[in-house]
């Protein structure tokens, strides 16, 4: 198996891997795969970590001795002088007077080097570039990839004072059309997870290739074992492939987390029920309602205008059929 390494990782990711790994019950192999990490960073991390949190942080990777070759401090002086002179003078200027009145013979971008190093450029404001995720692909086929999620059901919805019993609802997403299943259990385990999977494929028709989920235990097992997970038995036996996110990145599964904030805008935030029958009934209602609203990502058609779309378009053909 091949662990994909990131060239950075924030602060949370070092500190859980590491306390992960030193707690002694994981093996390497578990702690990489569920962090997504490599074995060498992992190691790294471990090495220099105190208990603090800044120890993880990045440092400097500045020789702590200089170079040879390195400018010498009558080479800076004259470089100091010219700029003393001449305040808002270019880079080529500087290099082309330096070269031709100060027998300077060093390279152009050695000038540039040690110019940012002695804080020319330092007073230039610099605008720092927001964090931009990289482009995710959204499939264009029907069933190539589903997102799958749980989401508590507020408790402010309850009617009943005398029932206090939490509830979930388990969302499934078709990816290319944003068309969505909704069911509403008492528990989220893996019994239900395996439950919600058979009702879905019941609803959609048709097999998807790829389902993923984040790290819940009703989905994967957490811990290192041997065991296999129900959920992922269930997978297997239907040949769909189950992909896990990386741990604390709800942003993986954007398009499910997403459709759970209209949720609470266009459903829960109106809801009142009064069993837990009455919960499903209406939780079945609102998503007929929801699959037939217009979506900006889909030219403001619905899901269920998608779906139509995609089955008159021929790109179904490697579907299999419930």
């Amino acid at each position: 198996m091949t662990i994909v390494s990131h060239k950075s990782h924030d602060i949370k990711t070092k500190l859980h891997a590491v306390s992960t790994y030193r707690k002694g019950r994981f093996s390497v192999l578990h702690v990489c795969k569920k962090y997504h990490i490599s074995k060498a960073s992992l190691m790294r991390w471990n090495k220099v970590y105190d208990g603090t949190t800044d120890s993880l942080l990045e440092k400097s990777r500045r020789p702590h001795t200089s170079h040879p070759n390195a400018h010498t401090l009558d080479e800076i002086e004259k470089i100091q002088n010219m700029i003393k002179r001449n305040p808002h003078i270019g880079l080529t200027e500087l290099y082309t007077k330096l070269r031709d009145k100060a027998n300077y013979y060093r390279h152009y971008c050695s000038l540039y080097r040690v110019l940012k190093r002695i804080g020319y450029y330092s007073n230039r404001s610099t605008i720092r570039k927001k964090y931009r995720p990289k482009k995710y692909h959204t499939p264009e086929d029907l069933g190539e990839k589903m997102q799958l999620d749980v989401k508590f059901v507020p408790m402010d919805c309850n009617a009943n004072l005398r029932d206090d019993y939490r509830y979930y609802q388990y969302t499934i997403i078709d990816e290319a059309t944003r068309e969505r299943f909704l069911y509403a259990y008492n528990e989220h385990s893996s019994f239900s997870s395996v439950d919600f999977l058979r009702r879905a494929l019941k609803y959609f028709g048709y097999v998807p290739r790829c389902i993923q989920t984040d790290n819940g235990q009703e989905f994967t097992h957490f811990r290192e074992t041997n065991l296999v997970h129900p959920f992922d038995v269930a997978c297997e036996k239907l040949g769909i492939i189950h992909k896990t996110i990386k741990p604390r990145t709800p942003r993986h599964n954007g398009k499910v987390e997403r459709s759970h904030r209209n949720d609470n805008e266009r459903f829960y935030c109106r809801l009142k029920f009064f069993s837990f029958d009455d919960l499903k009934k209406q939780m079945q209602r609102y998503l007929y309602r929801s699959n037939r609203i217009g979506m900006t990502p889909l030219a403001f058609k619905s899901p269920i205008q998608k779906r139509k779309e995609l089955f008159i378009s021929n790109k179904i053909n490697f579907l299999r059929v419930v």
